[in-house]
């Protein structure tokens, strides 16, 4: 965690996606306090601090700008908000700031907001022209590296399993080819190849969408903190807490999925030849294991919520268990020159 300096600047107007839907799962009561692991520009804190009194929140942005453009609503906010720089995969490192009282429920936004990929500087969007960059935080590799000096195989792999490309070998060749002799520095010279390798049909996506997408999330590890981010929601909860998640894609979705049926069942799969085994207690429980989506009406107004997809559990009393991120099924891909952020 790092000090912010004060910022006089504004929140940025946001319309955060399935608000309805996370302050129902969330159920904010007088008094309680929240973990809002993906503050952004604010828009389900402000909602949680004004569904009931006396509420607090602590909310966590990876985004230096995010968190100082944040400091006009912690100071509106008097107190019942705390806001820091951090990764929300080390929840269990500020959920003391909401004090004795514990932890009454965490919401996570997973993937990049929409002010990152309006702010063309940040290399996000591959419909504007910036830097290359990618990285939520402002330290570390960034694409452009990861393009400039991953072989092949390692980017091909990136596309394919953090993009679902299908054209993801010939991308990767394209791009060791024309690297060779000019590095790739700007977001349009990678959306250009992209659209020389990978045709699209006429209402298709844009060829360089998938290629984005994998690159950022290989960039800032963002399904590994995922993942670790859920044991450590898992740890902090009090019994009767709520973990509300939304997701924007099929990996995000299969890993928040997997942990709540990893932890919501209480006996091992048996057959007619041997008996089920037994497992430990459920630490979460759930109205229904199916996911929210969007409401026709919000999707229409707002693109960014069509995909999007919101489970939620209530933590049990059951100890929280020890298990690393293995079951989860998390791609194995390892971006050395991208550690260290």
């Amino acid at each position: 965690m790092s000090a912010i300096p004060t910022s006089s600047n504004d929140v940025p107007a946001h319309v955060p996606v399935m608000l309805a839907e996370v302050l129902a799962a969330l159920a904010p009561a007088a008094g309680e306090g929240f973990i809002d692991g993906t503050f952004g520009a604010g828009g389900y804190t402000r909602a949680i601090l004004a569904a009931a009194p006396d509420t607090r929140v602590v909310a966590i942005d990876r985004d230096r700008r995010a968190v100082t453009d944040g400091m006009a609503l912690v100071s509106e906010m008097k107190g019942r908000l705390t806001l820091v720089e951090d990764r929300f995969s080390n929840l269990e490192g500020v959920a003391p700031m909401l004090g004795e009282g514990g932890v009454d429920g965490i919401v996570l936004d997973i993937g990049v907001s929409s002010m990152q990929l309006d702010q063309a500087e940040r290399g996000f969007s591959f419909r504007r022209d910036g830097p290359l960059d990618m990285r939520m935080s402002n330290t570390g590799a960034s694409a452009a590296d990861l393009i400039a000096t991953l072989p092949q195989e390692a980017l091909a792999r990136i596309f394919q399993v953090l993009g679902e490309e299908r054209r993801a070998g010939a991308l990767a060749r394209a791009i060791v080819t024309d690297r060779a002799a000019t590095p790739f520095l700007r977001t349009s010279q990678l959306a250009e190849l992209c659209a020389r390798v990978i045709r699209s049909r006429p209402g298709e996506i844009h060829p360089a969408t998938r290629a984005f997408q994998a690159l950022r999330i290989a960039v800032n590890g963002e399904l590994e903190e995922l993942g670790l981010a859920l044991l450590a929601a898992e740890r902090v909860l009090k019994p009767g807490g709520r973990l509300v998640v939304v997701t924007f894609h099929s990996l995000e979705d299969r890993i928040v999925k997997t942990f709540f049926a990893d932890r919501t069942r209480s006996q091992a799969g048996g057959s007619r030849h041997a008996p089920e085994l037994s497992v430990p207690s459920p630490t979460f429980v759930q109205a229904s294991r199916n996911p929210l989506a969007a409401s026709a009406e919000e999707a229409s107004a707002n693109p960014r919520a069509r995909s999007a997809k919101l489970r939620f559990g209530t933590r049990t009393a059951a100890p929280a268990r020890d298990t690393g991120t293995g079951f989860l099924g998390l791609p194995d891909i390892h971006v050395q020159s991208g550690r260290g952020r």
